[in-house]
């Protein structure tokens, strides 16, 4: 037999052990601070811990005022100081379970899109996943088309920056009100799609495929808009964002430890620190140490990273691409 065959299978494997060996850990505290709940998360440390802790926050919609996170060696130790949306403590007791379920070994990662359309089958819809060059009118179209095809759209969401599109919709069966598994019709359905997304006017080209699997709505989005590159800068509107809402982006290297050092300032939001997370393991980075302040209008985010491979940023190229993709995650959400 074949050793090499069994070594991804072997490391998933060793990965739900050290799981199950050393669950999360996650305490909720109310009284260290008079203004916010302080939520402790410690586990053993793996890649995308950081993502999936601050998605699991995000998802509850709670506001993280403060985060201090630290993941250099093998454990994962993370402080988020977190409010609800009227800026209240937090009261609800099951916080702490949902934590924990989202870090065990059943939690599910995503992965990368690398396609402009796609279309998967979940329980209750059928999830179509458009990316294209953005004009007047265009969801209008898209859902003329649907409309056409019997479908009926439960709902979706949009996202614009820098002249591109994406979009994630929810379609079912108009008769049957079931999601669509049947292959042609999803084929034609794409099919479509696709000739409206590249209208007369996109340059880029544009793919279908049929994704398999859950995927993350606001994840896959970052991941449709990254991969559909909307952080380049030689679009027809690049500089139609007021420059006083722009983010300041420095990525700078720490030589005498082997990190680069990302701080960004931005006025502050919900969900931007999901926004930055998700952008920065979407690259290929680890975040080690992290410290997040956004008690005002303003926030203040300083992270030590490294690529995979252990390297901290190595070009000026290489910097200026995090630089731009940064401020493109920041800003793109703003469309919602």
């Amino acid at each position: 037999m074949d050793c090499w065959s069994l070594s991804l299978p072997l490391h998933d494997e060793f990965e739900k052990l050290v799981n199950r060996m050393n669950p999360p850990r996650v305490t909720i505290d109310n009284d260290s601070s008079t203004k916010a709940t302080l939520i402790k998360v410690d586990s053993a440390n793996k890649r995308g811990s950081l993502l999936e802790v601050v998605q699991v926050l995000n998802d509850l919609n709670l506001i993280i005022r403060r985060a201090y996170i630290s993941s250099d060696g093998e454990w994962f130790m993370d402080v988020f100081h977190v409010t609800d949306q009227r800026g209240n403590k937090l009261s609800e007791n099951d916080v702490a379970d949902r934590i924990q379920q989202s870090l065990g070994p059943r939690a599910r990662s995503f992965r990368s899109l690398r396609r402009s359309v796609g279309v998967q089958a979940a329980e209750e819809h059928t999830t179509i996943e458009l990316t294209g060059r953005d004009r007047p009118g265009l969801l209008s179209e898209v859902f003329a088309v649907l409309t056409d095809l019997k479908c009926n759209v439960v709902a979706a969401e949009v996202w614009t920056h820098n002249s591109r599109m994406a979009s994630v919709v929810y379609i079912t069966d108009e008769a049957t009100g079931f999601p669509i598994d049947d292959a042609d019709r999803l084929g034609k359905i794409k099919q479509l799609l696709l000739f409206v997304l590249k209208g007369d006017r996109d340059k880029r080209s544009a793919n279908t495929a049929v994704s398999v699997g859950s995927t993350h709505k606001e994840r896959r989005l970052h991941q449709m808009m990254y991969a559909d590159r909307d952080y380049d800068r030689d679009d027809l509107d690049c500089g139609s964002t007021s420059d006083r809402r722009k983010p300041l982006v420095t990525v700078e290297n720490c030589a005498d430890k082997g990190y680069t050092v990302v701080n960004l300032r931005s006025p502050d939001r919900p969900k931007l620190l999901f926004d930055t997370v998700c952008t920065l393991t979407d690259m290929q980075y680890v975040v080690y140490h992290a410290t997040v302040i956004a008690e005002g209008p303003e926030a203040c985010q300083e992270y030590y990273i490294r690529h995979v491979d252990g390297s901290p940023i190595s070009s000026e190229a290489e910097r200026q691409r995090v630089i731009h993709c940064l401020e493109a995650a920041i800003r793109r959400r703003t469309s919602e």
